[in-house]
């Protein structure tokens, strides 16, 4: 048998010339000291986690949807972790049994929780995207609009980018001096407004601008105003080319390195590096979009909203949050200034000017008429007697006559509300509305030689038959800005023909126009800005915007009639514009006496007399039927509460019921909504019901 190996199976021993190792066992039962490996196993186990010294709990948003879970939650903080984890930042924790996004609201020394805490499960990134003022609005927003937190943090701080984070940050700018009044000189309280501002106050104003090109330096005076005194703005517009417009005048007057510019085109990773810049304090000013409204800005100032009549304002996403009541909370809670304009006035701001909450902002009406154009209606008196077509003629003589003079000095306007070629068709013989015969839905053209097709399902109707008379020819309803502008390229063969629009694959909106003769065929919002301004505009199918069903046609209607009228020349270098509507009523009146802020004030105290928003608070609940009847039966709603319906929508069993309270108690009711949200979502009903909370359209 060789030397060193035992006879006995199934053992090893050392050689005869080595010494037996100590940890053998006789017989070869066991290879190892038992005590000492569970001593080594012992300290090979990760040691009991120890919460930080200080402040060792941390109170933590939880991105959640669920309504009864809409409130923050306290978390242990590991030691390990005690420096990475600050109010604000970014971290993720163990909810429900998943790992679930959240964003520390704070740290304190204890708990109210009764029960064992959890720990942080990880710290994400060291960033603060949470401000403290950013936190308290967001709740804000949220209990007044009825919805989570969680769903308005969405909306208000974009998705990280690491790579972004670790890129050296520029120095902060420093603080440029107080400007000119410059445009202001030409309101009756434009200095005032300033002074306040210099004086580090908190002023309120609703502006009525001024027809011209000046409205975004205005606006960028005040900035640089309040930015001289060290304290921040956030400026809200509507769409990019506003933002761009308002963006040169800053950078104009306070250089390129004291503000930001947010908009949706510049891509996640370049937003990310300006709203950065924003919350580190390194720039005090952002103007941008619906989203800017949010903007972090250190130590607000001022909050500027341009335009606060158009719809875009009104976020799409859950809670459905205006920014005209988001930057009105701000400027409320930062003790900020405030500056709500447009070319017209709303009944919501008429109403904070009744309020008391804010004084309007307006110029004489010497200046106005110095600065507005001529505006004549199309079916007056005068021209019914040249014309007796005038009120009827989509383009009556009027409207080619002051085309075709105001062509010999420049650009000439023609504002279309609708786009597209013809958006609706009916029966030539019974003018019954041309329907599809699979969905029902409005038949409409793409161009002159195009087949019928329903906009609803895009079926061709090529063989389409009036069910009432059996004609087949079809008249147009609704002409779009494509047709127009190849009515008008008949009409006027020698001009250029510039069309500018949001129609995919036919147009683009066009920024600007040169001075030179041209015809522009725009839609409402996408009107080029003309240099030197346009020698005339048309204003064409007026009842199309005043005939909608909608409680603020009339408003919105002259909203984008002055929008398009302010690109005018002045009456003084022979700016002319024509609007084809009924004379005598009261937004055609509004528009020929340039007098929106007389025509939002008639429109406030009717709406008082019938309680119409704004002068009540309504809220929207939309579903189906059995689901919108079973949140009426939970709701605790306020005494003087008002229920109007439910009634049927559409023909998918699907209802609305409008709910309409004083405006003292919309925080009351916004507050039984979402406890009747938060008590069917603990019980985890899956059904979705829509609350809507100052809808945009109630009629």
């Amino acid at each position: 048998m060789p030397p060193g190996v035992s006879g006995k199976t199934g053992g090893v021993t050392g050689t005869a010339s080595e010494p037996r190792d100590s940890s053998t066992q006789s017989g070869g039962d066991a290879l190892f000291d038992l005590p000492r490996a569970k001593a080594e196993a012992r300290a090979q186990r990760p040691q009991p986690r120890q919460p930080a010294a200080e402040q060792p709990v941390a109170r933590v948003l939880v991105d959640t949807p669920l309504p009864h879970l809409d409130r923050p939650f306290d978390y242990l903080v590991p030691a390990e972790m005690d420096v990475r984890v600050r109010p604000g930042c970014r971290v993720r924790v163990r909810f429900a049994g998943q790992q679930l996004a959240g964003l520390v609201l704070e740290r304190v020394a204890c708990s109210e929780h009764q029960g064992r805490l959890s720990y942080l499960s990880q710290v994400v990134s060291t960033e603060v995207v949470l401000t403290p003022e950013i936190a308290a609005l967001t709740r804000a927003v949220a209990d007044r609009y009825a919805g989570t937190q969680a769903d308005v943090l969405r909306l208000a701080v974009p998705p990280r980018h690491a790579r972004v984070e670790q890129e050296p940050a520029p120095e902060a700018a420093g603080t440029p001096d107080a400007p000119s009044p410059g445009p202001w000189l030409d309101y009756t309280s434009g200095e005032s407004f300033l002074a306040a501002l210099r004086a580090g106050g908190a002023p309120r104003a609703v502006w009525d601008a001024l027809p011209g090109p000046d409205w975004a330096t205005a606006i960028g005076v005040a900035v640089a105003t309040v930015l001289s005194r060290g304290r921040g703005a956030v400026v809200v517009v509507p769409d990019g080319r506003d933002v761009a417009t308002v963006d040169n005048a800053l950078r104009d007057l306070l250089g390129p390195d004291h503000h930001v510019a947010l908009t949706a085109d510049l891509g996640p990773a370049e937003r990310y590096r300006r709203w950065l810049r924003v919350v580190r304090g390194q720039v005090r000013a952002a103007v941008g979009t619906r989203s800017a409204m949010f903007a972090p800005v250190h130590d607000l100032g001022l909050v500027v909203l341009w335009d606060d009549g158009s719809d875009v304002h009104c976020e799409p996403h859950a809670p459905y949050p205006h920014a005209r009541t988001v930057l009105a909370l701000r400027a409320h809670q930062a003790a900020a200034g405030a500056l709500l304009g447009g070319r017209t006035r709303t009944t919501d701001t008429t109403m904070l000017i009744a309020s008391g909450w804010a004084n309007p902002l307006s110029a004489s009406r010497d200046t106005v008429r110095r600065r507005a154009p001529r505006v004549r209606p199309a079916g007056d008196d005068t021209e019914i007697a040249r014309d007796p077509e005038a009120r009827t003629a989509r383009l009556p003589a009027v409207a080619l006559r002051v085309a075709r003079a105001a062509l010999r000095d420049g650009p000439v306007l023609v504002q279309v509300p609708r786009r597209g070629y013809l958006e609706a068709l009916a029966c030539t013989q019974c003018r019954e509305p041309a329907r599809c015969a699979g969905c029902h839905g409005p038949l409409a053209l793409r161009s002159a030689h195009a087949i019928p097709f329903c906009r609803w399902c895009g079926r061709i109707a090529g063989e389409w038959r009036c069910p009432e008379c059996g004609n087949h020819r079809l008249r147009a309803v609704t002409v779009g800005a494509r047709r127009t502008a190849e009515e008008l390229g008949r009409a006027f063969p020698s001009v250029p023909v510039v069309t500018s629009g949001r129609e995919p694959g036919h147009s683009r909106v066009v920024p600007s126009v040169q001075d030179r003769p041209a015809l522009v065929i725009a839609t409402p919002g996408a009107e080029p800005v003309a240099a030197g301004g346009y020698s005339a505009a048309l204003l064409l199918d007026g009842w199309a915007l005043l005939g909608r069903a909608d409680l603020r046609a009339g408003e919105e209607a002259l909203r984008r009639w002055c929008n398009a009228a302010a690109l005018v020349r002045a009456a003084s270098a022979g700016g002319q514009v024509v609007v084809l509507a009924e004379p005598d009523l009261a937004p055609t009146q509004a528009l020929v006496r340039w007098d929106p802020a007389t025509f939002a004030e008639r429109e406030l105290e009717e709406r008082r007399e019938l309680g119409f928003p704004p002068a009540t608070t309504m809220a929207a609940v939309t579903g189906r039927t059995a689901h919108v009847r079973e949140v009426l039966d939970q709701l605790r709603l306020p005494e003087d509460a008002e229920l109007l319906g439910p009634v049927s929508i559409d023909d998918q069993d699907h209802q609305r019921a409008l709910l309409r309270v004083p405006r003292a108690s919309a925080w009351r009711l916004a507050h039984a909504l979402k406890t009747a949200a938060a008590s069917r979502s603990a019980r985890r009903e899956e059904h979705v019901t829509r609350v809507y909370m100052d809808p945009l359209e109630v009629v």
